[in-house]
């Protein structure tokens, strides 16, 4: 990075004030910035005006800092081109010569009423206070980061379009953001009554989902096409759902039942991927859109309990047996564990792959496209497929495909196996599991393998083993 060059023009008020300019030209030599001052620079015989207009007009100089007190104010008003018995004090003839953003007015004194004294031809600028030693601490990074073009506030990089414009939505989630940045402030603000917000958030979630669920035939040529614009139509809110679990799981809310309201809230996301029950005649394909939905946020919620360290959270959601809406029941059971979140779609493969390909699950693929989070990558999404099918393997009635796990890199592992291969990590793998002895663990992972016949999953032909994808041969080997 390019070091900035800054000419100081101040007025020789009194020793102390020389003084204290000379400080501030010295910090700022230690800061990297080249100084260009007159107690260094100007020599004896040299003409001052002259020095001093030719740094101002200088290109290499970036920038010129103006120290200005009542002493420096009053002499730039009085005082014509050339004319003055300080020469290092800037005139208005002077300052009009170049770009007028080149000068920075550093205000040292300020008049009974607040107004800060400067030169009438800089009173519109925007100046930094430095008039006290806790001024000139509290603003010398805002004026190093000037000199160097480094603000603390950037503006932003221009963004997408929101989704409810690139897909084609009648209209944004407006209201659900609006319950979110309610919710977002309670919590920060340790607000009473956190649940009342909370609920009114999530059932506005639930609202907008429940929006765009399909209760008569779709009148579209292609129903691939159809499932993918309500499934990016739903990312939104897919979207604000993580962003609340992120929030509550980083702050001491969640001691304030905040596991309770994230199981109760997954089964009503579960409605959202059952018949509506007003539906009497129906395609299992129409639903698809939702099912994916609710299979990428169940995906992104571990993923989100995972990032937190929430083990105790995480084992709470993948043992619970969840209450799943009346048109989902097969027979008499009413419970169902975590496999109920699955999904899968040929219905996407006909618009998803080139002609001739197909892939091995398009679901996964969707999932893939859609993993456009800078919190939450692919990568952590695929830790969390691991974990749940990890769960799945220890557990003997749950069946969980892995599908997302078809992306992944056989040589690499995921951080939160990895981490367990000592003492401390498995322990969070204990607690996720509920099983404290790795050599139990390990032997109910190859009870699992065989139940559910992974040597036969095909697609999974080059990285099958998931046994060393899981790094259970050094589960809790290192003290």
């Amino acid at each position: 990075m390019p070091s900035p060059k800054v000419f100081i023009s101040y007025s020789w008020a009194s020793q102390s004030h020389r003084a204290m300019v000379l400080e501030w030209a010295e910090r700022l030599i230690g800061d990297g910035v080249d100084v260009v001052f007159d107690q260094f620079d100007l020599k004896e015989g040299q003409d001052k005006y002259a020095f001093m207009e030719r740094m101002i007009t200088d290109d290499s100089v970036t920038h010129v800092l103006v120290i200005c007190d009542k002493s420096y104010s009053e002499k730039a008003d009085k005082r014509k081109s050339g004319v003055g018995t300080e020469s290092q004090i800037i005139s208005k003839e002077v300052y009009d010569k170049v770009d007028q953003l080149k000068f920075i007015p550093i205000v040292c004194e300020f008049l009974e009423g607040g107004e800060p004294f400067l030169p009438t031809f800089m009173k519109s600028r925007i100046w930094i206070d430095f008039s006290s030693a806790e001024a000139v601490n509290e603003n010398w990074e805002r004026l190093v980061r000037l000199l160097y073009g480094k603000p603390a506030n950037q503006k932003p990089l221009l963004g997408n379009p929101p989704v409810y414009v690139r897909e084609g939505s009648e209209a944004p989630a407006s209201p659900v953001l609006g319950k979110f940045l309610t919710l977002r402030q309670a919590i920060l603000g340790g607000k009473p009554g956190i649940g009342l917000y909370r609920d009114d958030f999530l059932a506005s979630c639930i609202q907008y989902s429940d929006s765009l669920r399909v209760r008569s035939r779709p009148e579209v040529e292609s129903i691939g096409q159809k499932i993918i614009e309500d499934f990016g139509k739903l990312r939104q809110i897919r979207n604000h759902i993580v962003d609340w679990v992120v929030l509550e799981s980083s702050s001491t809310s969640q001691n304030l039942g905040f596991a309770d309201c994230l199981v109760d809230f997954m089964e009503k996301l579960l409605e959202q991927k059952s018949r509506p029950s007003e539906v009497n005649q129906w395609n299992e394909s129409w639903f698809e859109a939702h099912s994916l939905f609710v299979y990428e946020c169940f995906l992104y919620i571990v993923a989100a309990l995972i990032k937190a360290r929430l083990f105790g959270e995480l084992n709470r959601i993948l043992t619970t047996r969840y209450l799943v809406p009346q048109t989902m029941r097969t027979g008499v059971e009413h419970f169902e564990n975590f496999q109920v979140f699955s999904a899968m779609s040929e219905s996407l493969n006909s618009v998803m792959a080139t002609e001739g390909r197909r892939f091995f699950s398009p679901a996964a693929e969707l999932v893939k496209r859609s993993a456009d989070r800078k919190d939450i990558g692919f990568d952590e999404i695929m830790e969390a497929d691991a974990l749940i099918f990890f769960m799945a393997l220890i557990t003997k009635d749950v069946f969980w495909y892995p599908q997302i796990l078809l992306y992944s890199d056989r040589y690499k592992g995921f951080p939160i196996f990895l981490r367990a291969t000592q003492r401390r990590g498995f322990h969070n793998i204990a607690t996720i599991a509920g099983i404290s002895d790795a050599d139990t663990i390990r032997s109910m992972v190859l009870e699992g393998q065989k139940r559910l016949g992974t040597d036969n999953w095909h697609d999974f032909r080059f990285n099958r083993n998931f046994y060393a994808l899981m790094n259970l041969e050094k589960l809790d080997t290192i003290s």
